[in-house]
Order: C-alpha cells, then sequence, then structure tokens
C-alpha cells in the first residue's frame, strides 16, 4: 500500500489506515516501530524475552537504590547461606567471582547488561532479598499487564 506524505500541522507525516492498525492490534495512543526504511507494528516479545526483561527491571532496581559495596555484601552473604545448605548451582559460582573482584563495572553489567551472559545470570540472582516487598510486587504486577 502506498502511503501519500502529507502536511501534518507544521510537520510532514502519513496516516496510516484504520484497517491497517486494527490488523497490527493498534489504536489510538500505541506506537509504531520507526526505522530508516520502514514503519511497522511493534515487535512482541516472546515469554523469555518478557521475563529477561523483567529481571532486568528488578536488577535495575536493587542497581539504582543500594550502592555497589551493599549490593556486593548482600550477595555474598546469600550465597555463602546457600552454599552452606547445598543450594548451589554454576551459577553462583560466577556471580562469586564478580562480586569477590571488587569490579563495580563487572557487577553493574551483570545487573543492567542486555547479553545473553547477563541475561543468563539474572536468572540466578544472590540479590534477592533486598528490595522492599512492596516494590517487588509492584514491578511483578507491571510485568503481568
Amino acid at each position: 500500500m502506498k502511503l501519500t506524505i502529507r502536511r501534518i500541522g507544521n510537520s510532514l507525516g502519513v496516516i496510516i489506515p484504520k484497517a491497517t492498525l486494527a490488523a497490527w492490534g493498534l489504536g489510538e495512543g500505541d506506537g509504531l516501530e520507526l526505522t530508516e526504511r520502514n514503519i511497522s507494528p511493534p515487535m512482541v516479545q516472546s515469554a523469555s524475552q518478557a521475563l529477561d526483561e523483567h529481571k532486568r527491571k528488578l536488577a535495575a532496581a536493587v542497581a539504582t537504590r543500594f550502592p555497589a559495596n551493599h549490593v556486593r555484601a548482600h550477595s555474598l552473604a546469600n550465597l555463602h547461606r546457600w552454599k552452606s545448605s547445598g543450594s548451589w548451582v554454576s551459577a553462583y559460582d560466577e556471580w562469586q567471582q564478580i562480586l569477590t573482584s571488587g569490579d563495580d563495572g563487572a557487577l553493574f553489567a551483570a545487573l543492567l547488561g542486555r547479553d545473553e551472559r547477563s541475561n543468563r545470570l539474572r536468572q540466578s540472582p544472590p540479590y534477592v532479598g533486598l528490595l522492599p516487598r512492596e516494590e517487588v510486587r509492584r514491578l511483578n504486577e507491571e510485568a503481568a499487564t
């Protein structure tokens, strides 16, 4: 379908037919993806992508609320307790290495990164218990909508 570029106020733009928006499941107030060569509906996240993003938001809340040394101390205490009780997974070895290195950049990269390793590490976060339950509940509710 060809769209005509039209004057809209002081700008130029296109009008996308309602039928097309309806087919995309979009309506007024929804967003579109705009690239250099394309206008399209937003990419739909898979369930695993949505879970990765949710866990990243939880980690971001930890990173913004607590200084690195506090995250490190709390996380190492959790890891020590879990190792003593026999609740240990291989990701905890990686976390322990990051936490004991003293490298804040490595810690924040694991907390906030969007790469595969960061996503995998956040599946087994040692910083659980830092955020207030109300904040975790709110973030969980946001993710569910």
